[in-house]
């Protein structure tokens, strides 16, 4: 979303909450965050993308899907506990319904060579997701305290701690997460 000076608008209804999470549930194969973005920040544009990257961080945190953390804490902000219930709704109830039935679906035609090409190819378009979107938010850092190559340095240390030493997450989020924190207050005092 370009900052064209305008402020977010708000969704009309726990209704249009519910409907909006499902519709975005149901483009979120392999992965939903890269669909929430554009839908909530650039689409429907009920976020600026600096509110979006703080909810994301603070998604990420807590326990549980980081996505159905995001729309809980969304719904509530804006119709309180049937605003939580709407949108966490909307995220789980239409998916599970489907992933019921494409997973007995699955378990007939796993051993096909087809279904294991299609399901290579789908994880490399959603890690393609998660790539261009963590480049589109950065251009939302430009206000942090901390310059932009200082968030991609240690993005590049999440990522290298993950994939080439295989830590965990639950090692690599406290340890580059908090000095990201640090290296943020340090800059602030």
């Amino acid at each position: 979303m370009v900052d064209d000076g305008t402020a977010p608008q708000a969704p009309a209804s726990p209704a249009a909450l519910f409907w909006a999470f499902t519709w975005l549930a149901l483009q979120g194969f392999g992965g939903v965050m890269a669909v929430v973005q554009r839908e909530l920040v650039e689409r429907r544009r009920w976020m600026t993308q600096e509110a979006f990257l703080q909810d994301w961080a603070a998604a990420q945190v807590f326990p549980g899907p980081n996505v159905v953390n995001l729309c809980v804490m969304f719904g509530e902000r804006h119709f309180g506990l049937r605003g939580a219930l709407a949108a966490m709704a909307g995220m789980l109830l239409a998916p599970t319904v489907l992933v019921l039935a494409l997973g007995s679906l699955y378990l007939q035609w796993a051993d096909h060579p087809a279904v294991a090409g299609a399901l290579r190819g789908m994880g490399a378009v959603a890690a393609g997701l998660v790539l261009g979107t963590g480049i589109k938010l950065s251009a939302g850092l430009k206000g942090h305290p901390l310059p932009l190559w200082l968030g991609w340095a240690l993005a590049l240390a999440a990522f290298t701690l993950m994939v080439w030493r295989q830590w965990p997450l639950w090692w690599v989020l406290p340890t580059v997460g908090g000095l990201g924190c640090w290296l943020t207050w340090r800059r602030l005092s």
